[in-house]
This record gives C-alpha cells, sequence and structure tokens, in this order.
C-alpha cells in the first residue's frame, strides 16, 4: 500500500498499527527498523499534532512496559531543541493535552525505569519552556509532589528539579528559601534512600547554577546531611546508593569546591576513612579517593585549599601506597611475548599508580616530596619484594609533578634506586630501571649531566640479565629515555659497551628484547649524531637484516622498528656515508609501500616516518621518490576521525574506557568517542608533509595544489592538537615553496599570480582558525606561522587581508589581557599559595610569547607596507599603549618599545608625528634596569636621531645624558648588557652625525670615538663604522 494510506492507518482510530510501528522502532532487525523509522518520520512531517497525540495515549493505556518506555523516549526526542523539535508546529489543544498526560503519567506509573524515562520528557520540554513560562502548572505541581508523602512522587520531583535546574536557576531563586528548606527536610528525614539521593543530585545541581556566593553560601548548612546521605548508606549495606552518592559529590568537588571549604576537614576526613576501609568494595573506596583528588585538582576555583591539610595529604598518600603493593607475581608477567603485558596488577594497583601522578601534579613537590621521604625509605627497607616494588613505581609516577623539588635532592633519589638495581626480585629490578627511565624523562637533563656515569653502567649491567628478558628489555627502552635528553659529549664515552651491548641483544631469540634494542640503538645514534660514523659498519648490516627478513605478521613491529633504527642511524651519519644503503633502504620501503598492508599494522605509521628522515638525509637526492611516497601519505593525512557520538547520559557508554584506542570526550551533552590509533596516523602524515615541504623547497612544488587543500581545513581539526600544530606550521612552508619555485622557473609555467591565490588561500584562513584557537601555545604557533606567510607574500596583500590581520590581533592583545585578568583574580583566592604564583607566572610567561608575535607581526607589516599601514597603526594604539605601563612586564615593555622603533625607522618623516606621544617613554626606557628593554629604547632612540630632523632638536640634550647613562654605567661591558650598550654607542654616533651643530662636539665626539670599536652587536658594529668613515670624509 502507498504511503499515504499506510499514514492514514498509523494515526487512525485503531490504535494496533500504531503501537505495530512503535515496536518495530525498537526490532533488532535493520530493515524493519528503518522502515519505522521512515514512515515515523513521515508522521511528524505530515501530521505532528496527531503523532505527539498518539504518544501521549500510549503512555496511558498500554500495557506493556517497555513500549510505554519508548513512547517516553520517542516523546523526549521529539520536545528536544534540535532539528525535529516539532512543539511551536503544535496547536494550543496538542499542546495543552501532552502536557496534562506527561504530569498525570508520573502519578499514576508504577515502574520504576519508566518514571525517570517520564522525568526526563517532562524536564526536557521544560527546559524548553518554563524559561518563557510557558507551563505555569509545572513549578506548583513539583512543590506539591516534594510535600507530598509519597516517596515515588518525591523523588520524581527531584529528578526534575536536578534537569531543570541549569535552564531555570534564575526562576527558582526567588525559592530560594522554600527549596533549602525543601532540600533539608528530605534529606534529614525521609527514610527512603532513593529519595535521598534524588534529592542529593537536586542539591548538587541547584548549587552549580547559583551565581552569586552568597546564595550558595546559604546552603551550607545542608553539607552535613548531604554527607550522611553517603555514611547511612555505607551503614545499612547499601554500597551501590553510596556509590552514586560519591559520583555526585565528587561533581560538586569537580565544580564548586569552595563549597565544601568551610567543612572541609570533615568532609575530607570521612572520604579518607571510606578509602582506609577494608570491609568496603574496591568501587566504593575508588571513589572516595577520586573525591579527594579531584578537590585537589580543582586549581582554577580554589587554588592552594588542599595543601591547607598536610596531615590528609599524608593519609592519603599512605593510601595509594597500600594499594600498590596489590600486584601478584604472575607467571605470565616473566614470560610474555610484550613490553605492554602487565600480569598480576589489580584495579586497587592502577587506580593507585595514576592517583599518585595527579595528586603530585595538583600538589607539587614542595608538598608531596616531604610527604614521600617520609613514608618510601621503609618500604624500601621492608622484607617483601611488593613494597619495594611500590616505592619505586611511587617514586616514578610523583617524578612529573615533583620535578622542580626533586632536582633539588637528585643524589638522595638516585642512590635509592640504583640501590635497588641488584634486588633479588626481577620485578623490583624492572621497577628501578622504569623508575630510571621515568627520571630521565622528567629530571631531564640534569639527571644526564650530573649522574650519568652512575647510570649508563648500571643500565648495561641490567641489559645482561639473560635470565629475564623483561629486565633486558627495559634496560634498553631507559636507555631511549635516557639519551633522548642528553648531549653527545656526555653520551660518546660510554657507546662503545652501549653499542656493542645493543648489538648482542638484537640476536636474542626474544622479538620484545630485539625490539627494545632497535629502539635504544635508533635514540642513540640521534643523540650522538657524527660520533655514531666509527659504529655504522658494525650496525647497519644487522638493521637491513632484519629489514630484510622479519616479513612475518608475528615480526609487524620488529619490522618497523628496524626501518626507524636505520632512518636515524643514516640521518646521524650522513648522507656521504649512508648513501649506498639508503638505496637499498628505499628498494625495501617501495616494495612494502605497494604491498597490501592491513589497516591495524604498525609499519604504515613507521614509514611515513622513515621516507620522510631519508628525504631529510638525501635533500634534493631524494625528489625521484616522491611520486612512491606523496600518495599513500596523503591518504593518511585525510583519514577521517572514526568518531562515535552517544548522548553523556546514556546508559550504553562507548564501550567503557578500557579501550586503549579509544578516547572520549564530552562536549555539552554529547560524548564523542575517537579512535586514537587514525587521530596518529593523521597527525604523523601531517607532520611529514610539513617535513617534505620544509626539506625540499621548490622541489615540493608539484605537490602544492593536493597538499594546500588537504592541511588548511585541518587548521581548524579540534580533535587532536598535533595535527592542528603540524598543519600550521605547513603554512608558511607552501608558500615560501611556491614563491621560491615561481621566482627559479620552476613551477610548470605558474607565474606570481599562483603565489597571490595560494596567499589569498593560506592567510585568510590563518586569520580565522586563530580566531577560534583554545589552545594559547597554538596561539603563538599560528601567529608565528602567520608572520612568516607575511614575510614571504607580504606585497601581494590586499587592503582587507591587512584589514582583517589587524582586527584579528586586536582580538588576540583582548583575548590575553583577560586571561591575565582571570589569572589575577585566582591570585586573591583565600588558600593562594606560592606553588599556585609559580604556575600562574609559568602560564603568564606563555602569554608573553603570544605577545611577542604579535610584535613580530606588526613589525613585518610595517616592514612591509611602510607609511601605508599607518592608519592601521593609528588604529592599534589604544591597545599597544598600555604595554608601556610600569605594571607590565619587561618583555611586554620590550615589545612595544620594538613595534615604536619599527615604525620610526620604516617610515622616517611620516613617523615625526608619533614622536610626541612616544618619545617621552624611550626616553626613560633608556635607564629601565632590564637590559633588553634598555637595548630597544636606545636603538629607538637612534633611528629618532636619524630621521627626526628639527622634530628630534629640542631633546638632544636628555638623549644625550641617558645614553651617558648607559655607556658609563659600571657594568656595561657585561655579557647581559654589552648589546645596549652597543646601541648607546651607535645612537650617540648619530647625534654627533645628524645634530652636530647642537652639541659640544669638541667634547662629544671623542667621547663617541673613546668607545670604539663595538664588537658584541654586529649590525649595529657596521652601523657605526659607517658612521666613522662618513665623518673622517667631512
Amino acid at each position: 500500500m502507498d504511503q499515504q494510506s499506510q499514514l492514514a492507518l498509523i494515526l487512525g482510530p485503531d490504535p494496533i498499527p500504531f503501537e505495530t510501528l512503535v515496536s518495530h522502532l525498537m526490532s533488532s532487525s535493520n530493515e524493519q527498523r528503518s522502515h519505522a523509522e521512515a514512515l515515523f518520520n513521515l508522521c511528524k512531517q505530515s501530521d505532528p499534532d496527531a503523532l505527539c497525540l498518539r504518544l501521549a495515549h500510549l503512555l496511558q493505556v498500554c500495557t506493556q512496559p517497555e513500549i510505554r518506555a519508548m513512547a517516553a523516549i520517542l516523546l523526549r526526542k521529539l520536545l528536544t531543541r534540535d532539528d525535529s523539535y516539532i512543539w511551536p508546529r503544535l496547536n494550543i489543544s496538542t499542546q495543552s493535552s501532552l502536557k496534562s498526560v506527561l504530569l498525570s503519567q508520573i502519578q499514576v506509573e508504577t515502574t520504576k525505569n519508566l518514571s525517570k524515562k517520564l522525568c526526563d520528557t517532562v524536564a526536557e520540554l521544560a527546559s524548553s519552556i518554563l524559561p518563557e513560562n510557558g507551563w505555569p502548572e509545572l513549578l506548583p505541581f513539583m512543590f506539591q509532589c516534594v510535600s507530598s508523602d509519597s516517596p515515588k512522587l518525591q523523588e520524581s520531583a527531584f529528578l526534575i528539579f536536578a534537569q531543570l535546574s541549569q535552564y531555570i536557576g534564575d526562576v527558582l531563586t526567588p525559592f530560594i528559601k522554600d527549596l533549602h528548606t525543601v532540600f533539608l527536610r528530605c534529606l534529614s528525614e525521609s527514610s527512603n534512600a532513593d529519595v535521598k539521593i534524588a534529592a542529593l543530585n537536586a542539591v548538587i545541581n541547584f548549587i552549580q547554577c547559583l551565581t552569586s556566593s552568597s546564595d550558595r553560601d546559604r546552603f551550607q548548612d545542608l553539607l552535613p546531611a548531604m554527607m550522611r546521605t553517603l555514611t547511612e548508606a555505607l551503614n545499612n549495606g547499601n554500597e551501590a546508593t553510596a556509590q552514586e552518592a560519591l559520583e555526585l559529590l565528587i561533581e560538586l568537588a569537580g565544580t564548586e569546591p569552595r563549597f565544601l571549604r568551610r567543612q572541609l576537614v570533615d568532609v575530607v576526613g570521612s572520604m579518607l576513612q571510606i578509602a582506609e576501609a577494608e570491609s568496603l568494595e574496591e568501587g566504593t573506596r575508588h571513589l572516595a579517593i577520586e573525591f579527594v583528588v579531584t578537590l585537589a585538582e580543582a586549581r582554577e576555583r580554589a587554588p592552594g585549599m588542599m595543601r591547607k591539610l598536610p596531615q590528609f595529604i599524608s593519609r592519603l598518600f599512605a593510601i595509594l601506597m597500600r594499594m600498590l603493593l596489590d600486584i601478584e607475581d604472575d607467571a605470565a608477567w616473566h614470560t610474555a611475548e610484550s613490553e605492554d603485558e602487565d600480569a598480576g596488577e589489580t584495579s586497587n594497583y592502577s587506580v593507585g599508580q595514576e592517583c599518585l601522578d595527579r595528586l603530585a601534579i595538583s600538589l607539587g613537590g614542595n608538598t608531596i616530596v616531604p610527604v614521600a621521604s617520609e613514608q618510601l625509605p621503609a618500604y624500601l627497607a621492608a622484607s617483601e619484594w611488593q613494597k619495594h616494588h611500590a616505592a619505586l613505581i611511587a617514586l616514578a609516577q610523583i617524578a612529573e609533578g615533583c620535578a622542580k623539588v626533586m632536582i633539588k635532592n637528585l643524589e638522595q633519589v638516585v642512590s635509592m634506586v640504583l640501590n635497588t638495581f641488584h634486588d633479588s626480585h626481577p620485578r623490583v629490578r624492572w621497577a628501578a630501571i622504569n623508575a630510571i627511565g621515568q627520571l630521565s624523562t622528567d629530571l631531564g637533563p640534569d639527571l644526564q649531566n650530573q649522574y650519568h656515569q652512575r647510570v649508563l653502567p648500571a643500565l648495561a649491567g641490567a641489559m645482561d640479565d639473560f635470565q629475564n628478558p623483561r629486565v633486558q628489555a627495559h634496560a634498553a627502552s631507559a636507555v631511549l629515555n635516557f639519551s633522548e635528553n642528553c648531549t653527545p659529549e656526555i653520551l660518546t664515552p660510554y657507546l662503545d659497551g652501549i653499542v656493542s651491548k645493543l648489538l648482542v641483544l638484537l640476536q636474542n631469540g626474544k622479538q620484545m628484547v630485539q625490539e627494545g634494542a632497535l629502539t635504544a640503538l635508533a635514540s642513540v645514534a640521534d643523540s650522538s649524531q657524527e660520533h655514531f660514523q666509527k659504529y655504522y659498519d658494525a650496525v647497519m648490516p644487522y638493521l637491513k637484516a632484519i629489514l630484510v627478513n622479519a616479513t612475518d605478521k608475528s615480526n609487524r613491529m620488529l619490522r618497523a622498528k628496524s626501518l626507524e633504527c636505520i632512518s636515524l642511524v643514516g640521518m646521524a651519519v650522513g648522507k656521504e656515508k649512508f648513501r649506498d644503503d639508503a638505496k637499498q633502504v628505499m628498494e625495501v620501503l617501495m616494495s612494502l609501500q605497494g604491498s597490501q598492508m592491513e589497516t591495524d599494522d604498525p609499519t604504515t605509521s613507521y614509514m611515513l616516518q622513515a621516507w620522510a628522515r631519508l628525504c631529510k638525509c638525501l635533500g634534493q637526492d631524494f625528489l625521484p621518490y616522491m611520486s612512491v611516497v606523496m600518495p599513500p601519505l596523503l591518504q593518511s593525512a585525510q583519514l577521517k576521525p572514526d568518531v562515535t557520538i552517544t548522548s553523556a547520559d546514556s546508559d550504553n557508554d562507548i564501550e567503557d574506557s578500557d579501550d586503549e584506542s579509544m578516547e572520549t570526550i564530552t562536549l555539552g551533552d554529547k560524548r564523542i568517542g575517537i579512535k586514537t590509533s587514525v587521530l596518529e596516523e593523521k597527525a604523523t602524515a601531517c607532520n611529514m608533509l610539513c617535513c617534505y615541504a620544509d626539506e625540499l623547497k621548490e622541489g615540493f612544488f608539484p605537490w602544492i595544489d593536493q597538499v594546500a587543500p588537504t592541511l588548511v581545513p585541518l587548521l581548524k581539526f579540534y580533535f587532536h592538537e598535533e595535527v592542528r600544530k603540524a598543519a600550521v606550521s605547513a603554512m608558511p612552508e607552501l608558500l615560501r615553496s611556491a614563491k621560491l619555485a615561481v621566482e627559479k622557473g620552476m613551477a610548470q609555467g605558474r607565474n606570481e599570480t599562483y603565489v597571490k591565490q595560494l596567499s589569498d588561500y593560506i592567510i585568510p584562513a590563518l586569520v580565522e582558525a586563530l580566531h577560534k584557537e583554545p589552545d594559547t601555545e597554538i596561539c603563538a604557533s599560528m601567529l608565528d606561522a602567520l608572520n612568516e606567510c607575511i614575510q614571504i607574500s607580504g606585497p601581494l596583500l590586499d587592503e582587507s587581508q591587512v584589514r582583517s590581520i589587524v582586527d584579528e590581533i586586536k582580538q588576540v592583545i583582548t583575548a590575553s589581557a583577560s586571561r591575565k585578568r582571570e589569572r589575577a583574580e585566582r591570585a586573591k583566592a583565600e588558600d593562594f599559595d606560592a606553588e599556585e604564583g609559580e604556575l600562574i607566572k609559568e602560564e603568564n610567561e606563555q602569554e608573553e610569547e603570544v605577545f611577542d608575535q604579535v610584535g613580530e607581526i606588526l613589525g613585518t607589516l610595517v616592514k612591509t607596507f611602510k607609511a601605508s599601514f599607518l592608519p592601521f597603526f593609528d588604529e592599534l594604539s589604544s591597545y599597544l599603549t598600555p604595554m608601556w605601563g610600569k605594571d607590565k612586564t619587561a618583555e611586554e615593555r620590550r615589545i612595544a618599545i620594538c613595534i615604536f622603533d619599527d615604525v620610526a625607522e620604516q617610515c622616517r618623516e611620516a613617523a615625526i608625528k608619533y614622536y610626541d606621544t612616544y618619545l617621552p617613554f624611550i626616553l626613560e626606557a633608556c635607564n629601565d634596569e632590564n637590559p633588553d628593554v634598555r637595548q630597544a629604547a636606545v636603538y629607538g632612540l637612534g633611528v629618532c636621531t636619524e630621521f627626526g630632523g628639527p622634530v628630534f632638536k629640542p631633546l638632544v640634550g636628555e638623549a644625550l645624558s641617558r645614553l651617558n647613562a648607559v655607556i658609563r654605567h659600571p657594568n656595561a661591558l657585561q655579557p647581559e648588557n654589552v648589546m645596549a650598550y652597543d646601541n648607546a654607542v651607535s645612537a650617540l654616533g648619530k647625534i654627533c652625525l645628524f645634530h652636530r651643530d647642537s652639541i659640544d662636539a669638541a667634547q662629544i665626539v671623542p667621547a663617541w670615538l673613546n668607545c670604539l670599536p663595538i664588537k658584541g652587536d654586529l649590525i649595529e658594529a657596521k652601523v657605526v663604522h659607517e658612521q666613522l668613515c662618513s665623518m673622517v670624509e667631512r
């Protein structure tokens, strides 16, 4: 039958066809379901009123609970404010029947799960229409339910409250007093656990939507009752309820930590008691720990609060240490085939490990190191291997957060670890090596510089542990961590010993050991560079043998790592030494590339990187291979992220997060799961494209037309920072390649118009991406890339493009200033302490990087457009003048001065109109205590002397005394001051040259000659010595 007749039947007087349609929507058969969906959508389009009334009718009369539930879900979706929102299309009578059916069903529905779904539907509709007063009956209904003696109605009302508070906080604010009474009564008096949890949920959601702290404080006295919900559930053995309560309290700790501040000692104390209670389920104890760690991490909202409780931190550390003891000596660990086999580790062990890391990062070394030095020695002195293991794992976990403090106590830390290298238990020796690897990363290069003579021999010794391949493989990995942060000078004396041991491991029967040895060799070669040449002939034959012979599926990773190692060794020893083998390796790569590889084959990503290294090593000789390399590389760069989207509160979480390869982020009410392997391959490919363009310059030209449209959209690829960073770095490289190819006549007949088109595509895209970029560090890179692009294609920019760049710069300065203001606000918090101050300082230094790039771009624009840029400079001056203020950092003042110097130098006479405003600042800055500021100021003074003519004349006297102070300063020739001195001498020379009639030449010229020659600033030296010649000629 045709669709119209089907519709008539479904929405007709007989209820059965509609009920069948709804049950088909739940069908497990795809075909049946998609047919039903099509019909349902048709009903929605053609007769939304009938459809909604039908669903409402099902809620009332249908006897099958699962169909009633489905009807509630379908209604909720129809009433959700998104593309399918149909409320405004319904007539008034349908709207009012829907509202009354929903409220009456909440009163009569008996199935618990279904009541919840009805509450969801009510909350969804109310969030859209309540703020415009579209449902006046709802709030009275909710208050009535809460005051009734039916636990079911109380729970329903609280469920609706919880979901609605973020939308209608303002509507509820007038009822704060009534709500407070209701909440307190239910939390204190209700005997029903479900009602209490629902009330707790409502309170916590409500507190989060209150904007004023005085309103929040009115709910402070609910906290003891809120905590009792948790303790009573535990005392009644109802751990499921307790876990729900804990999850809600964790949410509160993350979003409103200061609400807990006054009762912090009691709250944290109770949580630690739960964490210490061995009789409770692990899940409950882990949540209590999560609560305390979340509070420690809430530094944006409550900086320094948890550091005020050292006794609790010590207790928590002890709890986490005990969790690390929950590990068995599983035989599978010893016989494992791969490094990531973690047999014997329990969930307690993993939680302990993760929380130590988070705690150290959030509280910092001054808090954690004293606690660790108090507790770890007893673990190391004990007889059980688990305790030794736990102490070493803990050291490795806290190193990142405690790096600054641990670097001050390196001797103690290093000795603690190296003393356990000879422990009788292999898992302890493994943990000791693991700690050295982690410390090399977190405490480098200090550790490498001071302790290489103890650490490297210890690792070399561990490579001889042939009874325990896991220990050998891990020692090789630790060599990698150590050498990554190491200079060739330190490494070279140990190379003989290390390389010969690694060659022995390469011939080991265990693949894991071979892989570890390959990675270590690659890293050692990379860190020792040309010093590796003497080992080349011994090492390369082994590497090539693995590359050619490891063709089995089980050996894929081995082959991939041999590729990585060969290409890094080739780069280290250079083109001459590597050339002949390079040809053979390329042949293998080409045949690999031609073969069909499985999607999860690690070789792909290693191949992408190996090709790029070979290109770096061979330079232009690599061009013939580009046609083989580029197609698959472009394919990887164009990979679409593998994304699954569910709603954040849905029960079917993306197969929970144990799946290493999935990463989940929550955006608004959507939960997004992303396959990370795809993202990593994409990021690698984008980085490689950037590498080729950078290395091959004009030789990269033939690929620009494919690469630009691939990378430009990725400037806004928010799933993965590495992808964005690579796309950003590639932009100037692509422009440069095009410009060079056109200049050198290698552009296949294209001319400057092509460069202009490319520039018109890239520059606006960069400006737009900059506008939306959330990460400060990437903002700075984008500004840097934009600056390079303007340098390359400057004169090709048209006025509207310059306008958009200038507008974006205003935006960047404003955004940066407001971030600094927020930090200054944070510094006013009650518990703010020195550690928080350090953090803020680091964050502000990143802002300086942004502002530095702004200065560079303005300099480039002024150099490119000279005086025609001045109207834009005038607009910017109100943004720049504040940067001269005494309250600004030296770096900000220096950048502001440099911008003026550029304008004065490039625009010459046209810039004289700014002297009145800026020269007083410049003169004062000549004697700033910061040498970089002084240098910028005296340089600017020199520029104004040269181009200022009569306008500068009246200032000559003051200029002389300022310059004199710089030149005669007792430490003027110290390395940090010499650049300011040289620039001052240069400016003095310009006064002698351009304003001779305004000075006492007989006294000043000899004084100037006395300062020559200048040796620090080579550019200025050239200027000064030319001045001398022109004076001599006169």
